[in-house]
C-alpha cells in the first residue's frame, strides 16, 4: 500500500512516449496554431480518412465536438480533408465524449473522432479518435497517423470526383445516447424524490445530462447550461465543484453532479456539502458491485494518483486495488489486460467495463443515485466509513532531468520517507511529462506531516537539480 511505484518511468499526461502530436487523450493544443490549425487539420483529416479506408470501398467517420467556439472550424476542416479522401462523415454535433464513442459503435462507422480538450480552458481544443470498438485509439496506430502528418506525400492526391465523400448530420444524436443511458437501467429505477443539482460546464452535456435525468424522474436544477462557445469550463464544471456545492446547500439537495467539459468524468457533491472525488465513487461502486456479486475479478484499476484512502477501503472488503500511470487510457488497457469490471482516476474518470468503452460523466452520476436508491440512503452515509487521507502535491522546476534514483541525497532521503511512512502513507516522484519539472506527492495521516515530507523532499531536488 505505501511507498513509490516508479520514481522514473511512469506514464505521464501527454506522454506516451516520444511522440510529436498525440499525448494520452490525443491531440491538444491551442485552437488555431499548428498542429490545430486550418492547414494541419485538413491533413489530418486525410490521414484518418486514409488509416480507415485502406480495405477499400467507401468508408464512414463519424464527428462530434463539444461547445467550443473553435469546433466549427476543427469540424469543419476535418471533413474538408475526410471527404476530399472519399470518406463519409457523420456529424452529430455537441455530444459528450463517450456519446460520440457510443454513436461510432451504435452506427457502425470505422472511426470516430471527439473535438475537444475536455477541462481545459475555451481557447484550447483537441482531437480524441476511436475506432470501430469505440476504443481510443492504441499508441502504435496513433504512431501511423503521425507518420503520415510527417510525410504527407501518401496525402496529396484527392479522390477523383466521382469518389469524393459527402457530410450527413445525424439530427437525432442526443436522443438516441439518452436512450442507451436510460436502458442501462431496469425500468422500474426511478429518482422521483430526488432533488439534483447540475453543473454542466456549459460543456457537451448541457443537453443529454438533464434530460436523462429528468426523463428518469429526478427533479433538476441546472447551472453551466448556457454555452456561448467562449464560456465552457468558465469558472464552472469538475475543477470548480464549489459551483454545485453552493447550489447543494442552498436548496437542500440529494445530490450535486458536476461534468467537466465534455462530460467523462464527474465530481459529486453530497447532501452536506462534502465533494466526492473520483476515488471516493470508485469505492463506492466498488463496494456496490461486490454486493451484488458484479465484481467477480474483486480488482479495482486506478492510477498512482488515486489516495491511499481507496486502497484501504477496498482491502477492508476483499478488493485489490491495482495501480497505472497517469491517463484513463492507461486505466482502460489494464482493465482490458486483466479483465478488470471497474477503474478510474481520482479526477472522475470512472470506467464501468460491462457499460463503456470510456470515462462516462453522466452514467456515472446515474450509477451512483441508483446505488443512492436501491440503498434509501444519502450519500454522505454510504461513504461514512471512507477515510481519505491528507495529499500534498509539489512541483519542483528543474534545469536538467536525470533518473531520480542516481542522485544518491535524494534516494536516501526517500528511502527514509518510505519507511516513515510505511503503513501510513505514500509518497510518489515523477517528472512531468510536460515540463522541466518533478512533481511530488506524498500522502500522510495529517496535512502538517503531509507539507514537511514533501517540503524536505522538494529542497533536495531544487539544491540537486538546479531549479530554474
Amino acid at each position: 500500500m505505501t511507498g513509490r511505484i516508479d520514481v522514473n518511468n511512469l506514464n505521464s499526461e501527454n506522454n506516451p512516449g516520444e511522440r510529436k502530436y498525440f499525448g494520452t487523450d490525443g491531440i491538444r493544443g491551442v485552437a488555431g496554431v499548428a498542429p490545430l490549425n486550418p492547414e494541419m487539420l485538413v491533413l489530418l483529416g486525410k490521414a484518418i480518412a486514409k488509416l480507415f479506408m485502406r480495405r477499400g470501398g467507401k468508408h464512414r467517420i463519424l464527428l462530434g465536438k463539444d461547445t467550443r467556439v473553435s469546433g466549427y472550424m476543427i469540424e469543419n476542416a476535418l471533413t474538408s480533408g475526410i471527404t476530399a479522401m472519399g470518406g463519409d462523415v457523420l456529424l452529430v454535433g455537441p455530444l459528450p465524449t463517450p456519446g460520440v464513442a457510443y454513436m461510432t459503435r451504435s452506427m457502425r462507422a470505422d472511426a470516430g473522432i471527439m473535438v475537444s480538450a475536455s477541462h481545459n480552458p475555451f481557447s484550447d481544443n483537441g482531437i480524441k479518435i476511436f475506432g470501430a470498438d469505440g476504443y481510443k485509439l492504441p499508441d502504435e496506430v496513433e504512431a501511423e497517423i503521425e507518420a503520415l502528418l510527417d510525410s504527407p506525400s501518401e496525402l496529396l492526391h484527392n479522390a477523383d470526383p466521382c469518389n469524393l465523400g459527402k457530410a450527413t448530420r445525424i439530427h437525432d444524436a442526443v436522443g438516441r445516447y439518452t436512450v442507451f443511458l436510460k436502458g442501462a437501467f431496469p425500468r422500474e429505477l426511478s429518482f422521483e424524490g430526488f432533488r439534483v443539482g447540475l453543473d454542466a460546464a456549459h460543456g457537451a452535456g448541457y443537453t443529454v445530462a438533464p434530460q436523462v435525468l429528468t426523463e428518469m424522474g429526478a427533479e433538476v436544477i441546472s447551472r453551466g447550461a448556457s454555452p456561448n462557445g467562449r464560456n465552457i469550463n468558465a469558472g464552472f464544471g469538475s475543477l470548480y465543484p464549489e459551483v454545485v456545492r453552493s447550489l447543494v446547500l442552498e436548496q437542500n439537495l440529494s445530490l450535486g453532479i458536476s461534468l467537466d467539459g465534455d462530460a467523462d468524468r464527474c465530481i459529486l457533491v453530497d447532501e452536506r456539502g462534502s465533494v466526492v472525488d473520483g476515488d471516493m465513487i470508485l469505492a463506492l461502486c466498488a463496494a456496490d458491485l461486490k454486493d451484488r456479486g458484479l465484481l467477480p475479478s474483486n480488482r479495482v484499476i486506478a492510477t498512482v494518483m488515486s489516495n491511499v484512502g481507496l486502497e484501504r477501503f477496498l482491502a477492508a472488503r476483499g478488493i485489490e486495488l491495482v495501480r497505472t500511470g497517469v491517463g484513463d487510457r492507461y486505466v482502460l488497457e489494464e482493465m482490458l489486460r486483466t479483465g478488470s469490471e471497474l477503474g478510474g482516476e481520482q479526477s472522475g474518470h470512472t470506467i464501468f467495463g460491462a457499460h463503456s468503452t470510456t470515462g462516462d460523466g453522466i452514467f456515472t452520476a446515474l450509477k451512483v443515485l441508483s446505488i443512492m436508491f436501491r440503498r434509501q440512503k444519502p450519500l454522505s452515509e454510504l461513504l461514512a466509513d471512507y477515510q481519505r487521507f491528507p495529499q500534498k502535491l509539489v512541483n519542483v522546476s528543474v534545469s536538467q532531468r536525470i533518473p531520480l534514483e542516481a542522485i544518491p541525497p535524494f534516494k536516501a532521503l526517500l528511502d527514509t520517507k518510505e519507511e516513515e511512512l510505511k503503513g501510513r502513507g505514500r509518497v510518489l516522484v515523477r517528472y512531468s511529462g510536460t515540463e522541466n519539472k518533478v512533481r511530488i506527492m506524498v500522502e500522510a495521516e495529517t496535512e502538517d506531516q503531509c507539507k514537511k515530507h514533501a517540503s524536505e523532499l522538494a529542497s533536495v531536488i531544487e539544491r540537486e537539480l538546479g531549479a530554474v
